[in-house]
């Protein structure tokens, strides 16, 4: 996915208006030195990839929380990134036979492979139902 300047202004606009965010000119003189993407807005692209992506665990993505968010740098117009995941622990519910938890990585990188954002958290998974053993007589 490549993030333009206009979607970054939009993004900034509604949810995270700060001049670095907003405008181009003015973002030469803050931190960032040039317009960038909220780390917000990181956030929001990579649920949009991760969706359209092959992971549905629960029929969709469902989220119990993060563990970690990480934005080791910023995403930038004409930028494009992507995602990798990583399921690093699988575990049953104590309280609810049908449904466990998985632990994920996931990064998400530029087209440079340098990541833009980490994060480790846990989706809701639907289990599989047990098999029922055969009877021998």
């Amino acid at each position: 996915m490549t993030v333009t300047e206009e979607n970054i202004i939009r993004f900034g606009t509604q949810f995270d208006p700060q001049p670095f965010h907003l405008d181009p000119e003015a973002a030469k003189s803050t931190f960032f030195c040039g317009l960038v993407a909220s780390g917000w807005h990181t956030a929001a692209l990579t649920m949009q990839l991760l969706v359209r992506g092959e992971m549905t665990p629960a029929n969709g993505i469902v989220g119990a929380g993060f563990e970690s968010l990480q934005w080791p740098r910023p995403v930038r117009p004409g930028d494009t990134i992507h995602v990798v995941s990583e399921i690093l622990e699988v575990r049953p519910s104590r309280s609810r036979p049908t449904q466990g938890m998985i632990k994920v990585r996931s990064t998400t990188l530029n087209q440079n492979d340098e990541p833009v954002q980490k994060s480790v958290g846990n989706l809701v998974v639907i289990t599989r139902p047990k098999a029922n053993p055969q009877r021998t007589e």
